[in-house]
């Protein structure tokens, strides 16, 4: 398993993330020391997928006690972590789990008793790790739970990354994936490119060869000709922010495989943790969506490649939503969601 996100060292120490920004053709960590460069990896998707950003955004918050003496006072520490919660919240919109962790993080700082800042910062490296290890745990579960959706020969299309990259180490939508092939399921995967990034053909198609997965990467226009000609079975992807309904927020180009899945009457699923979850929000018009730089569509390489006429318009939001009348099911670590509703969220998470 790779470990996306990690920490090395005492309450002093720092942070590590996969540079995915650089998959597949170089695999390497980086090492993040201040908030200020833990914003930079977030911002500029060095680290990306909603469970991984909350996970590094715990630790972010860790790093930022870095500039705090061990024997400085209380109020000072949460000074600190109040200063460093608001400035990795505003490095993007979208993913609920980066505020989920936050909040959590900073919460545990207001309610503790502590006599100095080495008892915060020792308190706060162990909820980090704590948010790490969890979200291990949520990701395994999900895919035991969803496994058993997948059936001997089954075609399984997934969009963007959402595997272990995205998480602390094990995946979403990948995770069951993973766990089906791991049972001796023999399915075929399939993986949009997912435009404009390309978090697909260069993330999620590496992951699933790695683990020996046998996988087919596809330009994200095929998609409907590859249901009618009866490649795929089922769909799968992750998330990164669920309304109380159930409509889930996901990379953009997730709501027209919904829609073609209904068309061609083919399951879609959709695997998140809880936290995930935004339950404040009634439905997903309220989900705020990301716009990314113009940069990523009209000049997509490191080569400086100009793919556009100079000057012209360009959209390009991150995400779109998928209204939960499209999706079958959703797979959290708790089980499964069928047919999601505002009611059946509830009592999903009530039971």
């Amino acid at each position: 398993m790779i470990k996306t996100v990690q920490w090395i060292g005492d309450t002093n120490g720092y942070a590590k993330l996969v540079e995915q920004t650089l998959l597949p053709n170089t695999f390497e960590y980086i090492d993040i020391k201040t908030p200020q460069e833990m914003y930079h990896a977030i911002k500029t998707l060095q680290v990306r997928g909603a469970p991984a950003i909350g996970v590094a955004a715990a630790y972010g918050v860790v790093v930022g006690l870095n500039n705090v003496n061990d024997n400085d006072n209380v109020d000072i520490a949460l000074s600190n972590i109040t200063e460093t919660v608001n400035y990795l919240s505003a490095s993007r919109p979208t993913a609920v789990n980066l505020f989920w962790a936050l909040n959590r993080m900073q919460k545990k700082a207001q309610q503790a008793t502590c006599n100095n800042a080495l008892e915060i910062k020792q308190l706060l490296l162990t909820e980090a790790n704590d948010i790490c290890s969890e979200d291990i745990e949520m990701s395994k579960a999900m895919g035991r739970h969803g496994a058993p959706l997948i059936k001997p020969n089954d075609g399984v299309l997934t969009h963007c990354n959402a595997g272990g990259l995205a998480t602390a180490g094990y995946g979403t939508a990948l995770a069951v994936l993973f766990t089906a092939h791991n049972n001796g399921t023999p399915f075929f995967a399939y993986v949009d490119e997912t435009r404009p990034l390309l978090q697909g053909a260069r993330i999620t198609s590496w992951e699933l060869k790695e683990a020996g997965i046998d996988v087919t990467l596809n330009c994200d226009n095929m998609a409907a000709h590859m249901m009618k000609i009866g490649k795929i079975n089922l769909v799968i992807t992750g998330a990164d922010r669920i309304a109380a309904n159930g409509d889930a927020a996901n990379k953009i180009g997730t709501y027209a495989l919904a829609i073609l899945a209904q068309h061609h009457q083919i399951p879609f699923y959709i695997a998140a943790p809880s936290s995930t979850f935004d339950l404040s929000l009634a439905t997903g018009d309220e989900i705020p969506i990301e716009e990314r730089d113009r940069s990523e569509i009209t000049q997509p390489d490191e080569n400086g490649r100009v793919w556009a006429p100079e000057g012209i318009n360009v959209f390009n939001p991150a995400f779109d939503v998928t209204p939960s009348s499209l999706i079958t099911g959703i797979i959290t670590e708790l089980g499964m969601i069928d047919h999601p509703t505002t009611e059946a969220v509830a009592n999903h998470f009530q039971s």
